[in-house]
């Protein structure tokens, strides 16, 4: 069983930047895939990024690549989002999910779910 927390939402001006954090809990979480969706007022949710337990590998939604990171400190159980160049449309509750999977953007492939941080990008 894991446990999963995320962090670091805010509000922020267009061009600017944030960087998302998810703390998991659990002796087995190194080995699990981890991925950020987020969630718009009225729209379904969509994967962003995703990075691998077992190889570190990454995928980034079309619509983030160049501009969001993912990383992962094993040592501190740890998922970074760093988010930069934020635009209005990227506006959404983030959540962050750890899944035994490849890494992948699909929500169903995801087994434990933080309750999510909210990312308002406005002036």
């Amino acid at each position: 069983q894991l446990q999963v927390v995320e962090s670091g939402g805010g509000l922020v001006q267009p061009g600017g930047s944030l960087r998302l954090s998810c703390a998991v809990s659990g002796s087995t979480w190194r080995y699990y895939t981890i991925g950020w969706f987020r969630q718009a007022p009225g729209k379904e949710r969509e994967g962003v990024s995703s990075i691998s337990g077992s190889d570190g590998s990454t995928y980034h939604a079309d619509s983030v690549k160049g501009r969001f990171t993912i990383s992962r400190d094993n040592a501190k159980n740890t998922v970074y989002l760093q988010m930069n160049d934020l635009k209005p449309e990227d506006t959404a509750i983030y959540y962050c999910a750890a899944g035994s999977t490849i890494a992948t953007l699909r929500p169903g492939r995801y087994d434990y779910w933080g309750q999510g941080t909210q990312v308002t990008v406005s002036s």
